[in-house]
């Protein structure tokens, strides 16, 4: 059967379409790239705003347009708070629940719940990335007013640690050269009592993963001794640490954890333990109550802070949250303001820490070709820092890592020095 994948949102998202990849692979099915090709899609949604809820059903169409006898399923977080909607979709056949997404292969093929695990075929770009992203975590126990992923993903649960090594091992031999260790809220991993750190540091001993990098980590959940990990160059000197807004006032009204004293003193720690270390965050423009004085206090804090990138989202009510009921609902207008102001900042931090990396020595892990010209192949990648690099040869190098001089900035990254040639 040939069988097309689809994910929209998050990396954890990512990485369970690519764990589906690998597991209709391995039960024998071909995955294809192009739904026009497909008998079966399965379709991975994200609701984390409206626009993301709109996305999804946007693909579900498209997918159906383009293969209308292709039956299609549908998991994730859209079609766990909208089955209604989702299943009114055309070609839809079937939903599968969030708390089963794990299982989805063998429940689409009708495999027995007490059968031999899947044998899993690790395959680097098996689903487009030679990066391994691997789940480790799964729902949350936060109380955030304004997200509805704790409402579709339910409690907090870890995986053991034997299983993640084991299977980062496995991605190893197969020929990665880099995990991302995923999570809904990956602080939070509590298979035992040493939690995220002790899960890193058995995947640093225990693997010869060249590279180990986290997904986003809430600033509540680290300490002083967290940072110490970074002592082991595999792990890259990269964190996003979700801070959602710079204004302690709005913060309270979020539940979040944190405030501006401890974050400042969190990003002191982080930066002190990690050389050049690459930071990024999420915010949310426009929340219940933001006043002109709140973003300006939150703007001013983020531009003190000096991320390297920031993921700007104008809020959007999600149903069934304790924000969507507050008073002071924010216009439209105001939310996109805000957000052009904030990512404006973004992009001038961006190019500031590109900037500092110009004349580096720095090993690029090569993801992809993307194109080419009379002098060879045009290809990109990733540093440890999380910054992309071009790099035109006359030979495609996707999933080696090479050593290079950065040279100028170059559309959203660098490109790789003469001498480095």
């Amino acid at each position: 059967m040939k069988v097309y994948l689809e994910t929209l949102g998050c990396r954890l998202n990512e990485s369970e379409i690519e764990t589906m990849a690998r597991q209709f692979a391995g039960a024998g099915h071909q995955v294809v790239q192009d739904a026009t090709e497909a008998e079966l899609c399965v379709v991975n949604t994200c609701a984390v705003t409206s626009d993301a809820s709109r996305a999804s059903r946007q693909r579900i169409r498209q997918i159906n347009r383009a293969q209308p006898s292709a039956k299609v399923i549908v998991t994730g977080c859209y079609s766990q708070l909208s089955p209604g909607e989702v299943n009114a979709l055309p070609g839809v056949t079937r939903i599968i629940d969030n708390l089963d997404k794990d299982r989805l292969v063998p429940l689409v093929l009708h495999e027995p719940m007490d059968a031999e695990p899947i044998t899993l075929d690790y395959v680097p770009g098996t689903h487009g990335h030679t990066r391994a992203f691997v789940k480790v975590q799964d729902g949350c126990d936060n109380h955030c007013t304004f997200c509805v992923t704790k409402i579709a993903r339910g409690a907090g649960r870890s995986r053991p640690i034997a299983e993640i090594v084991a299977e980062i091992q496995a991605m190893t031999a197969a020929g990665y050269q880099e995990a991302v260790l995923s999570g809904v809220q990956l602080g939070s991993y509590a298979e035992q009592p040493g939690g995220l750190r002790d899960l890193i540091q058995a995947v640093l001993t225990d693997t010869d993963m060249p590279r180990l990098r986290l997904s986003s980590l809430e600033p509540w959940d680290l300490d002083k001794s967290f940072f110490m990990l970074w002592e082991n160059p595999r792990l890259c000197p990269h964190l996003h640490l979700p801070l959602q807004s710079g204004c302690d006032a709005t913060l309270k009204r979020m539940l979040r954890r944190t405030d501006q004293a401890s974050y400042r003193a969190l990003v002191n720690m982080a930066r002190a333990a990690i050389p050049d270390l690459a930071l990024s965050t999420d915010v949310i423009v426009g929340f219940p109550g933001e006043t002109d004085a709140e973003f300006a206090i939150s703007e001013s804090f983020i531009a003190e802070m000096d991320f390297m990138k920031l993921h700007v989202f104008p809020y959007s009510a999600r149903p069934g949250t304790a924000a969507a009921r507050m008073r002071g609902q924010t216009d439209p207008q105001t939310r996109k303001a805000r957000a052009e102001r904030l990512r404006q900042l973004s992009n001038n931090g961006d190019r500031h820490y590109r900037e500092r990396l110009r004349g580096r020595t720095e090993n690029v892990l090569w993801e992809s070709v993307i194109g080419a010209t009379e002098d060879g192949w045009i290809n990109t990648g990733l540093t440890g820092y999380y910054v992309r690099v071009y790099w035109t040869v006359p030979h495609i190098l996707t999933n080696t890592v090479t050593r290079v001089t950065l040279g100028d900035l170059e559309r959203d990254g660098l490109n790789v020095a003469k001498e480095s040639i």
